[in-house]
């Protein structure tokens, strides 16, 4: 059990796979046009959020707990992993910190 498999794939058909760029292009604008910018927005916001209900998860948080820490109802929460809400920076900050993260900025 959980033996290893490789599948190989010419480089013909790897030409002829759909790239993950002109899905996106399909679907929300060329790159730097607002709607692209708006799709990967929400994108990284998602991302962000499930980090943090990750990290709550594997603590054995709930929610309940977590908004206590904050001082935030559990609703809200909820409403922030689920993507309803715009999470701003200090409220991510204020969330890690409660779950023992810590950040820094990369520049480069």
């Amino acid at each position: 059990m959980g033996g290893q498999f490789m599948i190989k794939i010419s480089e013909e058909k790897w030409a002829k796979l759909p790239q993950i760029d002109d899905r996106l292009t399909e679907l929300y604008g060329p790159d730097g046009s607002p709607s692209r910018k708006e799709f990967q927005a929400k994108a990284e916001a998602w991302y962000y959020a499930e980090l943090l209900r990750d990290e709550r998860k594997r603590q054995k948080l709930t929610q309940q707990q977590l908004g206590e820490r904050i001082g935030k109802k559990r609703e809200y929460i909820s409403s922030l992993e689920q993507g309803k809400t715009d999470m701003q920076l200090s409220t991510f900050m204020l969330i890690a910190n409660a779950l023992g993260l810590k950040f820094s900025l990369v520049v480069g």
